[in-house]
């Protein structure tokens, strides 16, 4: 599906270069804002957000047994303790929204009550590790921290609102996964060497000399490896190199393609037509935002460039915040996905809500 992915979104851009005058100053523009902006993506946060945020997001799937959590999303659960739990478990399991879809599939399957599931698969692709950090390096800290702040309430309220309108028995609420492997290693040792790693990125953000904010990141990395050399087994730190690449090669194609797309759009989007439709914190603009984010296909990570492409052409701070809610939960494809675990009704109820809730969010953010 990966593979499929990428090639549908080369074949696009063949397809675009093709039947546009190619001695269009347009044209050129925006091939030019597409290099450029991949150019600024790769030297300002690739390097200082992306890669650290890579290995913390492989520490996590090694270090964090996801049994542990997942254990307690069951329909006989305590609400209190589920849905928390479920809002919050996107950022404990680094899951993307390539990966959400199957574990939201397997905790249903196996017992998980419908509202958890659904509060899962909503705040999951938002609050995963990278997507977090390339938000606040990206787009700021105030819609950085609105973006966290709301997935994990608004997740909750559609579960909740699911859990209400379709009340269900699940027989059991047992969970199983796969047991993951003992890790050998002192809880000291493990938190000193995630401080380390989160330490880099938050060093990279702070405006200090460059000299002093080099030495501190070369003395963290240098952390860092000390302790996964020493304390960790080979297997282990083998392991955590793995699932690093994984979500490195995973995601920094979708990246890098969405980036481009996106500084090529730029000179193609009248900024009139942006501001006329969600160029205010309108209802319909919110709207407008939330069912745009809700049907296209967001790869994870690619609506941070295209939601900075939209702003840059007039796209207020609510529709951004909307679309920001309901793009990398949800897509075409995933409600596909979505309706064979559910059925048809659950579907289009939660699509709904979806987009309630997100163009709610909108409105009130906006109006901040």
């Amino acid at each position: 599906m990966r593979d499929r992915t990428i090639l549908i979104l080369f074949l696009s851009l063949y397809i675009g270069f093709y039947f546009m005058p190619t001695n269009s100053i347009v044209f050129q523009e925006a091939v030019l804002g597409g290099f450029n902006l991949l150019h600024e993506y790769a030297t300002r946060h690739v390097l200082t957000c992306l890669v650290p945020a890579f290995f913390i997001a492989g520490g996590i799937s090694v270090f964090v047994k996801k049994e542990a959590v997942l254990k307690y999303l069951g329909q006989n659960s305590k609400k209190y303790v589920s849905y928390p739990i479920a809002s919050v478990s996107g950022t404990v399991l680094a899951v993307c929204s390539c990966t959400v879809l199957p574990l939201f599939a397997g905790i249903k399957t196996r017992g998980a009550g419908l509202g958890p599931a659904t509060t899962f698969l909503f705040s999951g692709p938002a609050i995963n590790i990278a997507a977090i950090f390339l938000t606040f390096s990206v787009l700021g800290a105030e819609i950085g921290i609105a973006r966290v702040v709301l997935a994990v309430l608004l997740s909750i309220l559609i579960g909740l609102s699911m859990n209400v309108i379709f009340r269900e028995k699940v027989d059991g609420g047992e969970l199983y996964f796969q047991s993951q492997k003992e890790i050998n290693a002192p809880g000291v040792a493990i938190l000193i060497f995630f401080v380390s790693m989160v330490s880099i990125l938050v060093i990279s953000g702070l405006q200090i000399a460059e000299t002093a904010k080099f030495v501190l990141i070369i003395l963290f990395i240098g952390l860092t490896a000390l302790i996964a050399y020493t304390q960790f087994e080979r297997e282990v730190l083998k392991e955590w190199l793995e699932e690093t690449w994984f979500f490195t090669k995973l995601l920094i194609p979708y990246l890098f393609i969405g980036v481009f797309i996106a500084g090529f759009i730029v000179p193609l989007l009248p900024r009139e037509t942006m501001e006329t439709y969600v160029g205010g914190n309108s209802i319909s603009g919110n709207l407008i935002a939330s069912i745009f984010g809700a049907f296209m296909y967001f790869s994870t990570l690619t609506e941070i460039p295209i939601l900075q492409a939209f702003m840059a052409k007039g796209m207020a701070k609510g529709p951004a915040l909307a679309l920001l809610l309901a793009g990398p939960s949800l897509s075409l494809p995933n409600m596909l996905v979505i309706n064979k675990v559910l059925g048809t009704t659950k579907t289009a109820v939660y699509v709904t809500l979806v987009v309630f809730y997100s163009t709610s969010a909108g409105l009130l953010y906006g109006s901040l």
